[in-house]
C-alpha cells in the first residue's frame, strides 16, 4: 500500500510540473515560479495536500538536483569562457559578495537590530540560487555574454559568500574562539574541491570512451550521485565539489565535445521536484511575523544586489544597458543562504529564531518573485544586442 501511495504522489507531482511548464510558456512567466507557487499551495502553507513523506523526499532530491547543477556550472568556466568573461565574472561576484554583506550590515543597524546579529545576516544575504537562475537561463534559450557571464557569478559567488559568512560568524561569536568557524570552512571547501579533483580528472579522461561519441547516460548519473553522496559522506560542500569536477570535465575532456548533454538530459525531473518540493517546504507566516524588519531586510538586499552589481560590472570592464541587468538577474536566493542561518542559530541560539525566520521569508519572496526578474533580464540583454 505504501509503495502504490509513494508512486501515486510522484505520478501527481510530476502532472502538476507538466502543468506549470505549461502555465509559464501561457503567461510567460518562469517555470521556476510555477512550480514553486504550485509546491506553495498543495504544501501545509496551502492546501496541506502533500503527505509528509513526500516533504521529507525534500532533502535527497536537492542535494542530486543541486549537484546536477554545479556540474553544468563547473562546465561554464572553461578557459575560453573565463578568458572571455574573466575579469567581469571575478569584479561581479567579489563585488556582490561584499557589498550585500555591507549594505545589509549597515542598514540593518541603522534600524535598530544588533550589528552581530545584522553582520550575520548581511553575509547570509550573499547567498544566490544557482538551480533557478540556471533554469530560467534554459527556459530562455539564450546564449549570450550576459548569460554566460551571470553563469560563472552564480559558479562562484556563493564560493566568496560561504568564507565571507565564516569570517563573520568568527568574529561575531569571539568569545568562544575564531579559530572553529574558520577551520570548518576550510575544510568545507578545502575538502570539497579535493574530492572534485579526484573525480574530475578520471572523468575527464574516461567519460566517453566506453563508446564513441559523448559520455553515456549512465556515466552522468553515476558521476553525479558518486560526487554527492561522497560529499555528504565526508561533510563538505556538494555545490563545490560538483562544481570543480565539472569544471575539471570540461577543461581536460578533449576526445568529445560536450561533457555535459547527458546531465541537461535527465536533470529535468530532479529539477521539477525539487522546486515543487521546496515550494511546499516553505512557510508563508515568516514574511509577517517579523514585520517591518523582514521587510527592512528585503529591501536592503534588494538595493544590495542593484548597487553592487552595478559597481561590480563598471570594475569588470562591462559597457552598455546590459550593466543595469545583473542585479536584477542575480535576486534569487534559497538553499545555501538557509543552511548559513542554520549554522549561524546553532552557533548563536539568542539570535537563532529571528535569523531563521528572516532567511525563510527572505527565500519565499526572492523564490518566487526572483525568477521573473531574471527572466525579464535575459531577455533584455537579447533584446539590446540585437
Amino acid at each position: 500500500m505504501e509503495q502504490a501511495f509513494v508512486l501515486l504522489t510522484l505520478g501527481v507531482l510530476f502532472l502538476f510540473g507538466l502543468a506549470a511548464d505549461k502555465l509559464g510558456r501561457i503567461t510567460r512567466l518562469p517555470r521556476v515560479t510555477m512550480l514553486l507557487l504550485i509546491g506553495l499551495a498543495v504544501g501545509d502553507a496551502g492546501l496541506g495536500l502533500l503527505p509528509p513523506q513526500a516533504v521529507a523526499w525534500f532533502e535527497p532530491i536537492s542535494v542530486v538536483a543541486l549537484t546536477m547543477v554545479a556540474f553544468l556550472l563547473g562546465g561554464e568556466l572553461t578557459t575560453q569562457n573565463l578568458a572571455k568573461h574573466g575579469r567581469a565574472i571575478l569584479a561581479l561576484s567579489v563585488c556582490l559578495t561584499v557589498g550585500t554583506t555591507l549594505i545589509v550590515w549597515v542598514g540593518l543597524s541603522l534600524v535598530g537590530l544588533a550589528s552581530g546579529m545584522a553582520l550575520l545576516l548581511g553575509a547570509i544575504a550573499t547567498a544566490t540560487d544557482p538551480a533557478a537562475v540556471s533554469d530560467v537561463i534554459r527556459q530562455a534559450r539564450v546564449r549570450n555574454g550576459f548569460t554566460e557571464t551571470i553563469s560563472g557569478v552564480v559558479a562562484i559567488d556563493d564560493v566568496w559568500g560561504i568564507l565571507v559568512f565564516s569570517i563573520c560568524l568568527a568574529f561575531v561569536g569571539v568569545s568562544d574562539g575564531w579559530a572553529e568557524p574558520l577551520l570548518h570552512a576550510a575544510r568545507d571547501l578545502g575538502g570539497a574541491v579535493i574530492l572534485g579533483l579526484l573525480i574530475g580528472v578520471p572523468a575527464a579522461v574516461l567519460t566517453g570512451r566506453l563508446t564513441p561519441g559523448e559520455p553515456q547516460q549512465t556515466e552522468a548519473i553515476g558521476l553525479v550521485c558518486l560526487t554527492a553522496g561522497l560529499a555528504l559522506w565526508l561533510d563538505v560542500s556538494y555545490l563545490m565539489a560538483g562544481m570543480t569536477a565539472g569544471a575539471l570535465v570540461a577543461n581536460l575532456a578533449r576526445h568529445h565535445d560536450y561533457a555535459f548533454n547527458e546531465i541537461e538530459s535527465i536533470e529535468q525531473p530532479f529539477m521539477l521536484l525539487f522546486f515543487l518540493l521546496a515550494g511546499a517546504s516553505l512557510e508563508l507566516e515568516a514574511i509577517w511575523t517579523l514585520g517591518w524588519i523582514a521587510l527592512a531586510y528585503l529591501a536592503l538586499r534588494t538595493v544590495a544586489r542593484l548597487i553592487s552589481c552595478e559597481a561590480g560590472a563598471r570594475l569588470g570592464g562591462l559597457q552598455g544597458p546590459e550593466t543595469h541587468l545583473y542585479g536584477p538577474a542575480l535576486l534569487p536566493q534559497a538553499g545555501v543562504a538557509l543552511g548559513m542561518a542554520l549554522v549561524a542559530a546553532e552557533t548563536l541560539p539568542q539570535w537563532g529564531d529571528s535569523i531563521m525566520t528572516l532567511a525563510i521569508a527572505a527565500t519565499v519572496l526572492f523564490e518566487i518573485l526572483g525568477p521573473p526578474l531574471t527572466l525579464l533580464a535575459v531577455r533584455r540583454s537579447e533584446s539590446v544586442r540585437n
